[in-house]
């Protein structure tokens, strides 16, 4: 398939891209990073905030107040100071109570796995349900967890799709899980993959300002890079790397 940016289709480009970062980042297995009501709690807490800070508050958190019951039970002014770290504590502490009654109420239990016997569409919209749950958050659960074919998007894989154009210009975050999703196989595998692997991108290369297009492997049908470059060069091309180096930086899971 041609490489240009100006005849592939924003479907073809989404394939190639996955084809592209799959051989650059290397393949992923499909298995929990951590438990579902971690993966749930800490991916609230993860918004706008580093993953050290993150997994400081969870600790934090933890550490103080025990277990779930502990948490539930906690004056929120304790908890929001436990999870300081994160970038709104004063409005995640309530959220994370909230989240928990209810679970709690329809469970019996801190639980969430009924959510594996579900149909997709039925815990997604439980899910977002929730106070602060928005889709990013709930197909990360899902497909973590308990490999539902869901397709997280994040600020990362947002703008590179957007850059790259697999999506509109003016395409939102919560549009873009549709329009991305419905250019993929329905394969939860496939879905994980091309999640972490752009994810990885925004964060490594495809930056919010001066990306590293000279480092990027996808600039062979980039919008961005025709606009502000030109059409790539046999030169250009053939300086791309191929693989990521580990000398560049950790890619976290």
């Amino acid at each position: 398939m041609t490489t240009d940016a100006t005849t592939l289709t924003p479907e073809q480009k989404t394939w190639q891209n996955h084809l592209i970062l799959h051989e650059f980042y290397g393949p992923l297995p499909l298995e929990p990073r951590r438990p579902p009501m971690r993966e749930l709690i800490s991916t609230l807490l993860s918004h706008r905030t580093t993953h050290a800070d993150e997994e400081l508050a969870y600790d934090r958190m933890l550490e103080e107040f025990g277990d779930w019951e502990g948490v539930l039970a906690a004056p929120v002014a304790a908890l929001a100071h436990a999870i300081r770290t994160t970038r709104w504590p004063d409005t995640q502490a309530p959220r994370i109570q909230e989240i928990l009654r209810r679970i709690k109420a329809e469970q019996g239990a801190f639980t969430l796995d009924f959510l594996a016997d579900w149909p997709t569409e039925k815990g997604l919209e439980w899910l977002t349900d929730m106070p602060g749950i928005g889709l990013k958050t709930a197909s990360l659960v899902l497909l973590f967890n308990f490999q539902k074919p869901v397709l997280p998007v994040d600020t990362h894989v947002h703008r590179v799709a957007q850059r790259v154009g697999m999506i509109g210009p003016k395409a939102s975050v919560d549009k873009a899980h549709q329009v991305l999703l419905a250019q993929l196989p329905k394969d939860p595998v496939v879905l994980l993959n091309f999640h972490k692997h752009n994810y990885w991108h925004g964060q490594h290369i495809c930056f919010f300002t001066k990306p590293n297009c000279a480092r990027c492997p996808l600039k062979g049908f980039c919008n961005y890079y025709l606009e502000h470059y030109g059409a790539p060069t046999a030169e250009a091309l053939a300086a791309t790397p191929t693989h990521w180096e580990k000398s560049w930086g950790v890619l976290l899971h």
